[in-house]
C-alpha cells in the first residue's frame, strides 16, 4: 500500500513567489529519487465554519498563509530510501539553510501516514 508524507508550513505572503521556487525545486529532487508524486497547495478556502481553521491550527501570524503538501511513495520503506537519498543529495543541503529558506521550518507540521482509504 502506497505511503505518504504529509506536511503544513505557515508562509509569509510577501514570500510566496520565492516558497514555490524553493518548493519546486524540492519537488524535483523527491521526484528524481524515486517519489511517485510532489504536491504543495496553499490555502485558499480556509475558515470553514464547524471546523477547526487551519489559521487557527498552525497559529497564522499577520501577513501569513497555508502551505498544505504531501509526497507518496510505494511504500514507507520506498519511503526511507527515497528520503535517505534526498537527504544526501548536495542540492539538499544548499537548500536547507535555515537562514535563507522562505518559511520558519521551526513551525513545520510533518509525519508520515500509511494510506487508509485510496478511492
Amino acid at each position: 500500500m502506497r505511503y505518504v508524507d504529509g506536511f503544513v508550513v505557515p508562509v509569509q505572503k510577501k514570500n510566496l513567489q520565492a516558497y514555490a521556487s524553493f518548493a519546486r525545486k524540492a519537488g524535483k529532487l523527491w521526484r528524481e529519487h524515486g517519489a511517485l508524486e510532489y504536491l504543495e497547495c496553499i490555502g485558499d478556502d480556509l475558515d470553514i465554519q464547524g471546523t477547526v481553521p487551519f489559521p487557527r491550527m498552525i497559529k497564522l501570524k499577520p501577513g501569513e498563509t497555508v502551505v498544505v503538501a504531501w509526497i507518496v511513495f510505494k511504500s514507507r520503506a520506498h519511503r526511507d530510501r527515497v528520503n535517505a537519498e534526498v537527504m544526501k543529495d548536495p542540492r539538499m543541503a544548499k537548500m536547507m539553510d535555515t537562514k535563507s529558506i522562505p518559511f520558519e521550518w521551526k513551525r513545520m507540521v510533518y509525519g508520515g501516514f500509511n494510506v487508509l482509504v485510496d478511492a
